[in-house]
């Protein structure tokens, strides 16, 4: 079974031109996200995911982000259209690993 995690975060918006929206993972979970994973990560230090919010699901890679000593999730614009999601909502998440290199 492929490690999985249920939380809830807020969207944010990355300041700048191209307007990226991101959650940022709770520190408890990028901590056993770390545990799992170790070093075997992707270029960048992204680790492949699924991720699902109400009913949308897609597959994307988290990145790790040296500010919050977390990882970033991008949150695609079609999803926050179709689950009408905007900046600050708090949202629930569920993300598996997928792909590991370990």
């Amino acid at each position: 079974m492929k490690p999985s995690f249920s939380f809830s975060t807020k969207v944010w918006r990355y300041p700048g031109h191209a307007a990226w929206h991101f959650v940022t993972l709770p520190a408890e979970v990028a901590t056993e996200i770390r545990e799992i994973v170790g070093t075997s990560t992707r270029g960048f230090g992204s680790i492949r995911v699924k991720v699902s919010v109400g009913s949308s699901a897609w597959n994307t890679s988290i990145f790790p982000d040296a500010k919050t000593k977390s990882f970033l999730l991008p949150v695609k614009k079609e999803v926050r259209k179709d689950e009408n999601i905007k900046d600050n909502d708090l949202i629930n998440i569920n993300l598996e690993l997928i792909d590991l290199l370990i």
